[in-house]
């Protein structure tokens, strides 16, 4: 079971998890997007040539020649500069066209990944979603995938061609002025290197504490948002704004240390750069000063140099942001490892139900395992539906009614006994062919922020609109929705906020109605419609019953006086069952029940016939 905690940020390996995305960056079916990575790699080469050999030299050779101080020479000197600008212009050229083409396989590898989480979160148990909350888990997402292309990108264009460039000058300045100039070179990016490092690794902490809050300020404000009506209810409004201002305080003072160690950063790479700038440049005229060195190396020197800088003077930033990537990354992977608390049986088959014959054998169940102090919510139930049978399930609230709803769409695994349908175990067949042969009409329905049309039509892929007009008649709101000015059009709002309750109750009933299962299971159905609306609705609920299987679970027991058979549950244990006039004469449970209903049913009348 996953833990009930927020996704937090933590220290990743770096070539780990850089493992686990290459086969997302280098996709084996798709031979177009790896020539267009090997397209961008010698785009990168051909640059960075351009950059060395052609910009430096070109402007050493129009120094030198202009020192000389021979005019005759000036068309040749004008050569040089112009190709001292066409090399540079061509580097730009290159690195755009790298990028151009390279821009399709950094989108489509983030497409990849974002998918197959998207798809995991899915496959994820109900009790992970239920533990975890969605804004902390999305903003997780949200890093994860943002972190890609900016990886991919520093790592393959700044990274990478540095150490090429470096290569490249190094060699120029082995083979034009000797040992001391290549030895303080690469002294210099050795500092230069481990400076950079100590100090983004102290940045990286202060990051990680600054992300940990802003993972928590937004899970709080989505999750505050999301339940509005809750905070009004209790006049909360203030309490809920000082609650979000304390939480984005502390990101503020997270986000204030993080900044100003940049200054720091920013300073001591300055200065390992300048020192060695002039260090090298002094060493040249120093030569110059012997007749070593022309007044063009002086150039050629602190160009290069100056190149070679300017994608160190980044590393810091690179650094940072590779380093926050593994971590992001790494989170995202945290969730793809999450495994499926249900997942399908090895040679799992696919659900054929042929008559719809429903058995619970001993089964049962707790939402945490009673061998380790865990409730157990059901304990041993027996059921027999036969195929075509109404079954009633009723009792006090905690009984333990809903739980079997679950139970029956495998969103947990039992703990014990079983469950059959048409004689098959339902934990040996597909999830997707039982959820398939499966429809619900729960006690609350979340809709779609979309239109009507849209969530009815949700019931089953592919359904034209005189399908999704069918149900919503078969359902009692046909007459709801034409009488909006945008009917099926008309749009439900957040989670359908927009509709009433017994609306929204239409709603999920049309969409289990259009999805026309053999199996079909009630729970609460019609517990936010008005008296009128729900004898409608009931009567078209049994319609439809009498042709399938169907679990009904109710609280007003008025609904279900019609079923085959009512069980009477209690502390998850069966302690009746039979029909109604049976439960009625027996006295127990049941019929207590029944007149306490009866007599609110009685007051509330008198209520009504009073005003």
């Amino acid at each position: 079971m996953p833990p009930m905690t927020e996704p937090t940020s933590r220290e990743r390996p770096l070539l780990p998890t850089l493992r686990r995305f290459l086969p997302y960056l280098w996709p084996a079916d798709a031979p177009a997007l790896r020539l267009r990575i090997v397209l961008a790699m010698l785009l990168v080469v051909v640059s960075k040539v351009v950059q060395v050999y052609g910009a430096p030299f070109a402007l050493q050779g129009a120094v030198d020649g202009m020192a000389k101080g021979d005019r005759s020479a000036t068309t040749l000197i004008l050569a040089l500069v112009i190709g001292y600008a066409a090399a540079r212009f061509g580097s730009v050229l290159f690195d755009n066209l790298r990028n151009t083409v390279f821009e399709r396989v950094g989108q489509d590898a983030t497409r990849r990944l974002a998918a197959t989480v998207f798809r995991h979160l899915h496959q994820l148990s109900l009790r992970f979603h239920l533990e975890r909350r969605t804004g902390a888990v999305t903003k997780v997402v949200e890093r994860g995938t943002k972190s890609i292309d900016t990886m991919l990108y520093f790592l393959l264009f700044n990274i990478a061609p540095t150490v090429l460039e470096l290569a490249m000058v190094v060699g120029i300045f082995w083979t034009k002025f000797g040992g001391w100039l290549v030895t303080a070179t690469l002294i210099m990016v050795i500092a230069y290197i481990a400076f950079t490092r100590a100090v983004t690794d102290w940045r990286a902490a202060l990051r990680t504490q600054m992300n940990d809050l802003d993972t928590g300020a937004v899970s709080h404000a989505v999750d505050s948002l999301l339940n509005f009506e809750t905070v009004k209810y209790f006049g909360a409004e203030e309490r809920e704004a000082k609650r979000y201002d304390a939480a984005m305080g502390a990101y503020a003072s997270a986000a204030v240390r993080s900044e100003n160690s940049l200054a720091w950063l920013n300073i001591g790479q300055a200065l390992i750069t300048n020192v060695m700038m002039a260090f090298g440049m002094a060493l040249i005229v120093w030569g110059w000063s012997s007749g070593r060195f022309t007044a063009g190396n002086v150039v050629l020197v602190s160009t290069l140099l100056a190149q070679l800088f300017r994608p160190l003077d980044l590393l810091g930033m690179v650094y940072r942001t590779i380093r926050q990537g593994v971590i992001d990354m790494g989170s995202m992977f945290d969730l793809i490892d999450t495994p499926s608390e249900v997942v399908d049986a090895p040679g799992a088959t696919a659900l054929v139900v042929d008559r719809g014959h429903i058995r619970f054998e001993d089964v049962r169940f707790g939402y945490d395992d009673p061998e380790h102090g865990g409730r157990e919510i059901l304990k041993g139930i027996d059921l027999n539906i036969p195929a075509g049978h109404t079954l009633a399930v009723v009792g006090p609230s905690g009984a333990g009614k809903s739980t079997l709803a679950r139970l029956m769409y495998r969103f947990y695994d039992l703990t014990g006994g079983r469950i059959t349908i048409d004689d098959q175990d339902i934990a040996q067949v597909t999830q997707a062919s039982l959820r398939a042969a499966i429809g619900i009409v729960p006690q609350d329905t979340v809709l779609f922020n979309d239109t009507i049309g849209y969530n009815i039509a949700y019931g089953r892929e592919g359904a034209d609109q005189q399908q999704i007009e069918t149900a919503a008649r078969g359902a009692a709101i046909a007459g709801f929705i034409e009488s909006q000015s945008e009917g099926y059009q008309t749009r439900v709002g957040e989670r359908g906020l927009k509709l009433s309750g017994g609306e929204k109750q239409r709603v999920a009933i049309a969409r289990t109605l259009l999805k026309n299962p053999p199996i079909l299971i009630l729970d609460e159905a019609t517990s936010a419609l008005d008296s009128r609306t729900e004898g409608e609705i009931q009567d078209t609920l049994e319609a439809i019953s009498a042709r399938r299987t169907t679990i009904v679970i109710a609280h007003r027991l008025s609904t279900v006086v019609n079923a085959d058979e009512i069980v009477v549950l209690e502390a998850g244990q069966v302690v009746e069952r039979g029909n109604h006039a049976k439960l009625l004469r027996k006295g127990g449970l049941y019929a207590e029940m029944w007149n306490r209903q009866a007599q609110e049913r009685a007051d509330e009348d008198g209520v009504m016939a009073a005003e």
